[in-house]
């Protein structure tokens, strides 16, 4: 509801803001590549606050010519993290985990301002790096969800919100939300 109140203004003045030509879900991504046929490849680091956490991400986009406020993509993910306290395990149990999964992802403009959704599947393995914990699960798939925003200013100034979770309680350290304010120079 917040965030809502604070987009309100913004949404208001998006006619009188420039029209921005990266997709939706282009976030602080170093573009890659652009192709002849429009496809857009996005590839950057993922990394946690804390450190735990490390991996990529590569993106692939399209926004179609009869559809040029639509985007259209596919996310790869590769994860991996190292000591990560486990709930409902033992205390001093820790787990290391790798993870790779990929999204399909869409997304809309409304001048410069976008709003995305992804959807799609993680596989992981994992072990206890200290202790023994039979209880713990060695690995498998699960769904990964997520949305996002993102917003223009005079293409200068971008803002980007991006909320991503994991339905695994063994992943719950992949849980992100990023919010972030780039200003190219």
């Amino acid at each position: 509801m917040l965030i809502a109140l604070l987009l309100l203004p913004t949404l208001s003045a998006t006619p009188a803001l420039a029209g921005a030509d990266e997709p939706a879900y282009a976030g602080d991504d170093t573009a890659l590549a652009r192709l002849d046929n429009g496809v857009q490849l996005l590839g950057g680091n993922v990394q946690s606050p804390d450190g735990v956490t490390s991996g990529f991400r590569l993106t692939a986009g399209l926004s179609p010519h009869d559809l040029p406020s639509f985007d259209f993509g596919a996310e790869i993910r590769y994860r991996e993290s190292n000591d990560v306290p486990v709930t409902g395990a033992t205390r001093d149990t820790l787990l290391d985990t790798t993870s790779l999964g990929g999204s399909l992802l869409a997304g809309v403009r409304f001048g410069a301002f976008g709003l995305y959704a992804k959807s799609g599947l993680a596989g992981w393995q994992g072990k206890a790096a200290s202790g023994h914990a039979p209880e713990l699960s060695q690995g498998g798939m699960t769904r990964v969800n997520g949305f996002g925003a993102r917003l223009d200013f005079d293409n200068d100034w971008v803002s980007r919100l991006e909320v991503e979770r994991v339905d695994d309680p063994a992943l719950e350290h992949l849980n992100m939300v990023t919010a972030s304010v780039h200003l190219p120079f």
